[in-house]
């Protein structure tokens, strides 16, 4: 809990799925909204879809390594990330060779 009151900002909105280990989500300082799966997948714009769909991809992704060392997981991480939201590889080829131009110039 007292990492996530470091990383999450006050009056932030939290979604999560209905675990039982949530429950301690609903005395923090943000707000926490459940979807019940079992009920319904999705609450109006609420939904989950999104951050399960990263999880998937970023573990099928780091899988290949067969074990991270704790102390770099941090940017194998950001690296999914930036491969999640550049999902198109000559969009991904273009921002890296934009980014060796620029640390040559």
């Amino acid at each position: 809990m007292r990492i996530l009151e470091e990383k999450i900002v006050p009056d932030s909105i939290v979604y999560t799925d209905s675990l039982g280990s949530y429950n301690v989500l609903d005395v923090s300082a943000f707000h926490h909204v459940r979807i019940n799966h079992t009920d319904q997948f999705v609450e109006g714009r609420n939904h989950i879809n999104g951050i399960e769909n990263f999880w998937n991809q970023a573990k099928r992704h780091m899988r290949k390594f067969n074990g991270i060392p704790k102390e770099h997981f941090n940017l194998f991480l950001k690296e999914c990330e930036w491969r999640f939201n550049n999902p198109e590889p000559k969009a991904q080829l273009a921002q890296l060779k934009q980014l060796v131009r620029e640390n040559l110039a």
